[in-house]
């Protein structure tokens, strides 16, 4: 092939210059990728190199159905679709796909590849420009699979930033792909759940036990103040995640009630709770397994106090109907919520029958 059909073989990706500044060769290059390259057709990118400890890689950008084409998440031998089919999720790439077209989300993590022989990538224009043959095969996805499944289902199109390493073997690829899932570890689920309560993302019922949990963070009153975590697992600390275990199946019973007064009734039944354990309490109940097990008798619990007392939700009524509770060796305090639970449960009947 002659070096002018070469020229005109290539794409470039790199950004627009206005058309008083065009020059032929500009004009050329400066392909703004409307369609898709064709298998093997060259493409060029402004790029910016970073050195890291030993490694060195590169970081551009490059418009999402265009990066969906020319990447593959698992076998070089095995067609890119199939194997983004085969091994990942695809409720988890339709959701971010969703995300990108009906939110019009933004993800400005990197994607992170290794550039493969069938790419034939290179630096030129003194390291400014990387240059390499567009083919299904030209990328190894070594972090971000699912996200670059879901650009392959969105409607929207949307430049992705990327990172590319170039000249890794195989088994650099493994070790590289393995750090990057082991040592980067997902944020916590607690702190999700407060970056919900901030960005008022949380569903109906999320955003209730939010409120309710907030109330006994920081009441002056509640009967776990100083006993929570809002945003971390902690030890010695309830954690939204337990807490929220904890109450959520028992909310359709106060679906006519406020945050607020759902937080009454809970916090008059732990201080009720607090007067029969005594000085136990403020280890027990900071135990994910106590706190399930004391949450599962609730209702059993409250329709107790309302038989004998009506609704009046007073720490005193709920110390009376779980004074029962005090019989129980500290040794079960140690067990399965589920088993924890059921011995609550028949102490509950014995002071009944007794």
């Amino acid at each position: 092939m002659s070096t002018k059909c070469q020229r005109h073989s290539v794409r470039s990706l790199l950004p627009r210059t206005p058309a008083k500044y065009k020059s032929t060769k500009a004009a050329r290059l400066n392909n703004n990728l409307e369609t898709i390259p064709e298998n093997g057709e060259e493409v060029r990118v402004a790029v910016s190199q970073i050195r890291q400890g030993e490694k060195r890689f590169v970081t551009f950008s490059i418009f999402s159905d265009v990066l969906a084409g020319c990447c593959f998440a698992t076998s070089r031998d095995e067609d890119p679709k199939a194997g983004f089919q085969r091994v990942l999720n695809k409720k988890r790439a339709q959701d971010i796909a969703d995300y990108i077209d009906t939110d019009l989300g933004t993800i400005p993590s990197s994607i992170v590849l290794s550039a493969q022989s069938a790419a034939d990538f290179k630096l030129v224009s003194r390291g400014k420009i990387a240059s390499f043959l567009y083919t299904p095969h030209s990328f190894l996805i070594l972090d971000g699979q699912h996200r670059v499944y879901g650009y392959s289902l969105a409607r929207t199109r949307l430049r992705v930033p990327v990172v590319v390493y170039e000249g890794l073997k195989p088994e650099e690829e493994a070790r590289l792909f393995i750090d990057i899932n082991t040592k980067q570890k997902p944020v916590p689920r607690e702190l999700l759940l407060a970056i919900n309560r901030l960005a008022r993302r949380d569903s109906d019922t999320e955003a209730v036990l939010a409120e309710i949990f907030d109330y006994f963070d920081e009441d002056g009153q509640s009967a776990l103040l100083g006993l929570t975590s809002p945003a971390k697992k902690q030890s010695g600390k309830i954690s939204r995640v337990t807490f929220n275990a904890g109450l959520k199946p028992h909310l359709p019973m106060f679906a006519a009630r406020e945050p607020h007064e759902i937080y009454a009734i809970w916090n008059g039944y732990l201080h009720g709770l607090r007067v029969t354990l005594g000085e136990n309490y403020l280890n027990w109940i900071v135990s994910t397994n106590v706190f399930r097990a004391f949450s599962d008798v609730f209702p059993e619990c409250l329709q107790r106090v309302v038989d004998r007392f009506g609704r009046k939700y007073k720490t005193d009524h709920f110390a009376q109907v779980t004074a029962p509770f005090a019989s129980i060796k500290p040794a079960a305090f140690k067990k399965e919520a589920a088993s924890l639970a059921d011995d609550l449960r028949k102490a509950l009947k014995s002071s009944l029958s007794a």
